[in-house]
């Protein structure tokens, strides 16, 4: 597995605000997500768009998120909040054991510290949602907790076997 960066150092002998300002401005402001991977499968994809390893900014962590038909993701609880935009698609999400259904054109707040789980609840269609997290912000503040309480599935959900996510 590659090494993650979660905070991009700010380092140089004449280092300041005006010259990382100037870095900032000089970057394009528009970026193709057909220009980046997914990750992940056979149920669950992600592709990384705002993350500081791009150097693109410091403080927001952005990303797709796409279940095959019927999938579901790991089991997972994390120290940061993340909004979901549910952008197709219509399922669940277990909080802390509550359950919360959603649907395309919803937002989902997942609490600090809550342990979650994603579920796409159409057999035949597959599910999408644009992921904000101010995971970089809470890394840099040394508050770390993010565990794994069930791993992604390793098999193709019943309806989704051989599902490869759009572009």
């Amino acid at each position: 597995m590659p090494e993650r960066l979660f905070v991009r150092e700010i380092s140089s002998r004449l280092y300041t605000l005006k010259e990382e300002l100037r870095r900032l401005r000089s970057g394009p402001r528009v970026y193709k997500t057909r220009d980046f991977k997914w990750t992940g499968g056979p149920q669950h994809w992600n592709k990384n768009v705002v993350d500081p390893a791009l150097g693109i900014c410091q403080s927001l962590y952005v990303h797709i998120e796409e279940f095959a038909p019927g999938a579901h993701s790991k089991k997972h609880g994390h120290q940061n909040e993340a909004m979901f935009y549910v952008l197709d698609g219509r399922g669940h999400e277990v909080h802390d054991g509550q359950r919360y259904d959603w649907e395309a054109g919803d937002v989902v707040i997942v609490h600090d510290g809550c342990v979650h789980q994603h579920f796409n609840d159409d057999p035949g269609r597959p599910a999408r949602a644009l992921v904000i997290k101010t995971k970089p912000l809470f890394m840099f503040l040394h508050l770390l907790f993010q565990d794994t309480v069930e791993p992604n599935p390793e098999e193709p959900s019943p309806t989704g076997r051989g599902y490869e996510p759009r572009d």
